[in-house]
């Protein structure tokens, strides 16, 4: 180990690889070398460094004594990587030579790298967060989206607006990623109305390597260097663009840096094109015919699909198609009608547009959804591709979704649990005796804990309601009314989540004055944070938003229900970490999972949701709380209504009285006895080191073996 280095080049070496995101020690140091300016960049340590010379940098270490807590850092950092002794290395040795390849169309690791929107991306992080920790030899496939995904404001009507802001490598933890002889790296993918250009980017996420491609460069015409710019912007002929790009260019990439993987994984259907370049490598490499090659092509890959809600699977029509996948569909010698098929439930529909979901689901052997009751619908929703099996035989299975369990647990939490869990439980915490030690907690010392984050919690919002109000230019009186908005005795539910009609965010809103009735009640009161953004394109969400924001400035809301703009990573663990309450009311059953509520559970707070996604599997009577019995109506009206009923009925009998149950010491004893029980039979559960293994264990390793295997059943 280089101890001899600078403290300016560890540091730098440091910020250039993301496992400093998930280490709460090295992100601190980062932190205090300038508060102010770190919370300004947006927690980006790269540009931070780049604002402190080396002299400046040193007198700052000094005056803050970092010097010993940087060598601490850099050795644990070291003794990380050269680690040898991982999970990944006694069940996942047939990856070692040929890795597995995880495609996603976003990855949300931190908020200092804004190339992820929500749900999906945060997803795709944790997943390669715990692949690191746990030693899986993966590599990522994505894109790197110079302006990212949008930053949200709302205008004085409470209408979304987007901003969008320009982000360069120069200033991210971003290399270009090189062939085996040292050049950079350049795809190439053609169409009938010219080539495809783009560079790839490496990112470094632990032990895991993440190649970002980029269209942004001079051998693509203008409108084409765009092309990455956003996350899922533009029409349907964008959206394909970058489709082929990541799906084609990123087999292409992997083949060019000299990365042969045994397993392919689509992450949702997006790169669903990564088959068929496959394939067509295949049927050139070794003198297949495109039959012979889709079976060997299938046995190898791996789709995850992650929405029963159907604007949630991308289609293009026959024009569309045949412009940007004509090239490829002469070198796999299939006429168009053959090609479309591919990505049709019916082949020979010529009404049917071509479905990237489909494709999937045909050029990959092993599928799954990301809950048990997501496998069930997703096994009814697509049963027609195998209309000779029952519905219980559609070879789609389940892993269940889990959360990172370093990147959403407070540092607080965590040094509550270091002293009861077994040593090192952080490496182990897919294993459900880990946990049980969560019993021997105090109710009184989980409690205090919990309020500590609470109260961090209240002062990050106020903070925030300030600035909003400043921005909007409104009266001093609502600049000084956001400033004491909140209380942190008072039980706070918070809902944050992409702004989709179907999540209804609205619902506890249906009934105002029983609403009114919880926040105004002076012995027994309660408040609501909302946060979240609605897709661009999204006018029924943005209306939920607005609705959120005229009741936030009504009488008796006002300073009780409030909004926070601009959702992202960082807000949301604060929200995770220090709410009471969780709420997720979705409409049964177009939640697939919904990995929030599970990243509240390890912080020791409450989940109240609809028995849908990972919480229909979860709910055990006293691990929280549940919105009705999970019987749906045909009928969504009136679905809707019971839902709302129910929500209200479950705050004021079950969730308001519990929380307000003291002793003599002001501890809410029964409160804290579901706090402990939701962490101990939950946590080992829902955390993606399980999620991780589970594919290891019921994917990687049989595809990467060649082995058959019958997903439904797992």
């Amino acid at each position: 180990m280089a101890l001899e280095k600078s403290l300016y080049e560890k540091l730098t070496e440091l910020s250039r690889n993301l496992w400093w995101s998930w280490q709460p020690e090295v992100t601190s140091i980062f932190r205090d070398i300038d508060p102010v300016r770190w919370t300004e960049l947006g927690h980006n340590p790269v540009t931070l460094l780049q604002e402190y010379p080396v002299d400046r940098l040193e007198r700052r270490a000094t005056e803050e004594v970092l010097h010993p807590r940087i060598n601490w850092a850099y050795r644990r950092w070291h003794e990380y990587m050269e680690a040898t002794d991982t999970w990944g290395a006694t069940h996942a040795g047939v990856l070692g030579q040929r890795p597995t390849a995880y495609f996603s169309a976003e990855f949300g690791i931190h908020e200092s790298l804004p190339i992820y929107s929500g749900g999906l991306g945060v997803l795709a992080g944790d997943h390669l967060k715990s692949a690191s920790d746990l030693g899986i030899p993966i590599v990522g496939i994505g894109l790197f989206y110079a302006q990212g995904y949008f930053q949200q404001y709302l205008d004085g009507e409470g209408w979304q607006r987007e901003e969008y802001i320009d982000q360069t490598a120069e200033r991210l933890p971003l290399s270009p990623a090189l062939t085996p002889d040292g050049q950079p790296v350049r795809v190439c993918v053609e169409t009938r109305s010219g080539k495809l250009h783009a560079r790839v980017w490496r990112l470094d996420v632990g032990r895991i390597k993440l190649f970002l491609l980029d269209a942004d460069i001079p051998e693509n015409r203008v409108e084409d260097r765009q092309l990455t710019s956003r996350l899922y912007g533009g029409d349907q002929r964008t959206r394909i663009r970058q489709e082929i790009i990541l799906g084609i260019g990123g087999v292409r990439a992997l083949a060019a840096m000299g990365i042969h993987p045994g397993v392919i994984h689509m992450n949702e259907g997006h790169s669903a094109f990564a088959g068929l370049e496959i394939i067509r490598q295949r049927m050139k490499e070794d003198d297949l015919t495109f039959d012979e090659a889709l079976r060997e092509t299938a046995s190898m890959c791996v789709f995850t699909t992650h929405t029963p809600v159907p604007a949630g699977h991308d289609r293009f029509g026959g024009e569309l198609l045949e412009e940007h996948l004509g090239p490829l569909r002469d070198a796999l010698g299939l006429n168009g009608e053959t090609l479309m098929g591919l990505g049709r439930v019916e082949p020979q529909n010529s009404n049917e547009a071509f479905c990237m979901t489909v494709l999937a689901l045909k050029v990959c052997r092993r599928a799954n959804a990301v809950s048990s009751l997501h496998g069930v619908v997703s096994r009814r929703m697509w049963a027609s591709l195998w209309p000779w099996r029952s519905e219980e035989e559609i070879p789609i299975g389940h892993i269940t979704n889990g959360v990172h369990v370093s990147s959403w647990l407070a540092p607080q939490m965590r040094a509550l649990y270091d002293r009861v869990l077994p040593i090192n439980w952080y490496l182990r915490t897919g294993e459900p005796g880990v946990w049980a030690g969560v019993e021997q907690i105090s109710a009184g010392e989980l409690w205090e804990t919990h309020q500590s984050l609470k109260h961090k919690l209240i002062v990050y919002a106020r903070k925030r309601l300030v600035q909003q109000a400043q921005r909007r230019n409104e009266s001093d009186q609502s600049v000084l009314a956001a400033s004491q908005a909140l209380e942190p005795h008072v039980l706070t539910i918070g809902f944050a989540r992409r702004f989709a009609p179907y999540k209804r965010a609205d619902l506890v809103a249906r009934e105002l004055d029983v609403l009114a009735q919880l926040i105004t009640d002076s012995e027994r009161p309660v408040q609501f944070i909302f946060a979240g953004k609605s897709h661009p394109a999204d006018e029924p969400g943005k209306s939920i938003i607005q609705r959120i924001i005229r009741i936030t400035q009504q009488e008796p809301f006002l300073g009780k229900v409030v909004f926070l703009e601009d959702y992202d990573i960082n807000l949301g663990r604060h929200l995770v970490q220090g709410v009471d309450v969780w709420l997720n009311n979705p409409r049964r059953p177009l939640e697939a999972s919904g990995t929030s509520g599970q990243k509240v559970v390890l912080n020791g707070c409450l989940n109240c949701s609809i028995l849908d996604g990972w919480w229909a599997e979860a709910y055990d009577g006293s691990n929280g709380f549940a919105i009705g019995t999970g019987r749906t109506h045909v009928n969504t009206e009136v679905q809707d209504a019971r839902d709302a009923a129910n929500l209200l009925k479950v705050l004021r009998h079950e969730v308001i009285p519990l929380y307000y149950d003291r002793d003599r010491d002001d501890l809410p004893q029964e409160w804290a006895k579901r706090m402990k029980r939701g962490v101990r039979t939950l946590g080992w559960r829902f955390n993606a080191d399980r999620m991780v293994m589970d594919y290891v264990t019921h994917s990687y390793v049989p595809a990467a073996g060649g082995l058959s295997c019958d997903m439904s059943q797992t």
